[in-house]
């Protein structure tokens, strides 16, 4: 299989890691002259124009975009509408919100290319080996990219979710459920740094991460956090949002269903941009661990 990346970030770079690790063959762009040297070291070979990049690739041409949300992926969607042709695909593998996914399918559609939203979970290292995908699109061109997926996730690791905008969809409430899921352990470690108590934090987060109802990946993140600085006291506790989190809630008051945990989470994020708390030092130190996203430091 052959495959076009366009973006070579965090994740896009780890993305093509693991397909080299599976023997995929890729042909990669960024805009960034480092990240295509960098990742000719993979195996991969890096064109230097996105039009060289598509003439390199055989047909049907499979494309996957990992570049940020918004006007980014929109050029390089109408850059992709001139260059491919019928039968081509093209995977969006980066946070768009769903409805702008189900537009870039409408409009690559009228020219014969195939468009699947496919939403990304696990971080960096989801990324890098054993990653998780919530993939929207049509069915049976699907099967036609299903082996990409087979490879570089995590056994059960990836789901068809049906029509073109699914996928970003579920990917939308995984990333508000998270929202909701580190909010409720930066408070916890909040209320035992104010408690009369002298606790470890990076003992507390490996013994919770060990048989406890509250056990998993985001705990032995905080572990991992809290063994680097056992107070956090390096950085500020100002929570950075996607955007995510704020379209999962704007969905559920479209659809009226309450999610008082995931919009109390957003707005505790917003908060975290005027004080300085633990929960929010946690939630940053979270986000840091599992995506390289930044912090601010002291």
């Amino acid at each position: 299989m052959n495959i076009g990346m366009i973006g070579l970030g965090k994740m896009g770079m780890n993305l093509v890691r693991n397909m080299r690790d599976h023997d995929i063959a890729v042909a990669a762009f960024d805009l960034n002259e480092a990240a295509r040297t960098e990742v000719t070291q993979t195996g991969a070979v890096a064109y230097e124009t996105i039009e060289t990049l598509i003439a390199a690739l055989p047909t049907p041409k499979i494309v996957w975009l990992m570049v940020p949300a918004g006007a980014p992926t929109q050029g390089c969607i109408a850059s992709l509408a001139d260059l491919l042709t019928a039968g081509d695909i093209v995977i969006d593998g980066g946070n768009s919100f769903y409805r702008d996914s189900m537009a870039h399918s409408a409009q690559l559609a009228e020219k014969g290319i195939h468009f699947f939203d496919a939403g990304t979970s696990g971080g960096m290292e989801g990324a890098r080996h054993d990653g998780n995908f919530m993939i929207g699109g049509d069915q049976a061109t699907f099967k036609v990219i299903e082996p990409l997926f087979k490879a570089i996730a995590q056994e059960d690791g990836y789901l068809y979710t049906g029509v073109a905008g699914s996928g970003h969809y579920l990917k939308m409430v995984h990333n508000g459920i998270e929202y909701g899921m580190m909010q409720a352990i930066g408070e916890g470690f909040d209320v035992l740094a104010k408690s009369d108590f002298d606790y470890d934090n990076e003992a507390v987060a490996k013994l919770w991460d060990h048989g406890s109802v509250i056990r998993g990946w985001l705990m032995a993140l905080a572990q991992s956090a809290f063994s680097e600085d056992p107070q956090l006291d390096e950085i500020k506790g100002v929570m950075h949002s996607s955007g995510e989190g704020a379209w999962t809630v704007e969905e559920a008051l479209r659809l009226h269903v309450p999610t008082p945990g995931i919009s109390s989470a957003l707005m505790m994020r917003y908060r975290s941009e005027e004080n300085d708390t633990m929960t929010g030092k946690v939630v940053a130190a979270l986000r840091n661990q599992f995506g390289g996203h930044a912090v601010d430091k002291k």
